[in-house]
């Protein structure tokens, strides 16, 4: 039976490189709460990142949980249908109330202008996706965002490392939320952090992520357990230092399916700005109309092949039942998101991914009948 080819598979440096790790862990018998490797990684990712401050998490759905905690968001939040469910999780998480709005059928991005229209005197905040890591219009949420006093939280899950105009992305809005969970660019097992612009907010978070704990005897916050162990810590060390590695192969493999289907009939490609440095966390496919067959049946066809491609992001976040009796998940108020989700499909693109490969899964694509 031949190997499962997944969309995307965990950077993993050789067993040897992490040995020396563990054994520092075992000697040191820290496991957790902020450990040495704890720390170490949350200055280095920093300094990698071009940011200032980071917050590790244990995962990249607390690290979202705790942001709108810490900037004490309330009422109504406008973000998009066009996700993974922890994004609006998050909201009903807080007790906080999502409102859908439209994305821009090209960049599958949250759309400014239906950002705009959606604004009552309930919204408090923006919770944009940095969707496939290809970066929202940000001046435009930010001028939005200035003119009705609303907060701005950034969900960079798949934005790791995008820089655009030499600038992180992750620099925008009040905060921004990476996940490193291990189909992710850049992984600690599990994981994720929180950008803070200064101390001040990055000791509110990392109060928020210890249960509230200012110290041994004081509980200033009802906080959560969102700490990141030392495992996972040093594991993101390593990998950090064969990150840009892994984004090099990344592109090259991007760039292989985009040559491949330049002039291939139904197949279009995300359409990438001069200015963004993108790290090719996925390889969204749009087929179109004129292709022979249908998203679905090409789904199916690279299903019974191996090829576990997927269909990202497919049913909307607004067709779930804890979602879709709001006024906002109406399909008929979000077109583009609702187009887009039925002709989507993410390809297999990863460290690991041979050149072999990936031709039997690019002749399988051209090919399909």
């Amino acid at each position: 039976m031949a190997t499962s080819i997944p969309v995307t598979s965990p950077l993993l440096p050789p067993l040897e490189e992490f040995i020396p790790y563990l054994q520092s862990i075992w000697e040191t018998r820290r496991l957790t709460n902020g450990g040495p490797f704890h720390q170490q990684l949350e200055e280095e990712l920093a300094a990698y990142l071009g940011v200032k401050h980071l917050s590790l998490f244990a995962n990249g759905t607390l690290a979202l949980v705790t942001a709108l905690q810490a900037l004490r968001v309330t009422g109504e939040v406008i973000t998009t249908p066009y996700s993974f469910v922890a994004t609006a999780h998050s909201l009903l998480w807080n007790g906080l109330k999502p409102v859908f709005v439209d994305v821009d059928p090209h960049t599958c991005n949250l759309d400014p202008d239906r950002i705009e229209e959606a604004i009552t005197p309930a919204t408090t905040a923006i919770l944009p996706v940095h969707c496939y890591g290809l970066p929202c219009n940000m001046d435009r949420i930010a001028s939005i965002a200035d003119t009705y006093g609303l907060k701005v939280i950034y969900d960079a899950a798949h934005a790791f490392a995008v820089r655009q105009g030499g600038a992180s992305v992750l620099q925008q809005g009040d905060l921004s939320i990476l996940s490193f969970h291990a189909t992710k660019v850049f992984n600690t097992f599990e994981g994720g952090a929180i950008i803070c612009p200064d101390a001040r907010i990055k000791q509110r978070i990392d109060y928020l992520k210890n249960f509230g704990f200012a110290n041994e005897t004081t509980v200033v916050a009802p906080g959560i357990n969102g700490k990141m162990n030392e495992v996972e810590a040093a594991f993101g060390l390593l990998q950090l230092q064969h990150i840009d590695h892994a984004l090099a192969v990344r592109a090259t493999l991007y760039e292989r399916y985009r040559q491949a289907f330049s002039n291939t009939p139904g197949i279009g490609m995300m359409d990438i700005a001069q200015d963004v440095q993108w790290n090719h966390a996925y390889c969204p496919v749009f087929i179109n109309a004129d292709y022979p067959i249908s998203r679905d049946a090409l789904y199916e066809l690279l299903q019974g092949q191996g090829i576990l491609a997927r269909r990202y992001f497919y049913p909307l976040i607004s067709n779930f039942p804890m979602y879709r009796g709001l006024d906002s998940a109406n399909p008929a108020r979000l077109p583009n998101a609702s187009d887009i989700a039925q002709r989507i499909l993410c390809l297999p693109i990863y460290p690991g991914l041979d050149e072999d490969t990936q031709d039997r899964i690019i002749s399988l694509v051209k090919r399909a009948r």
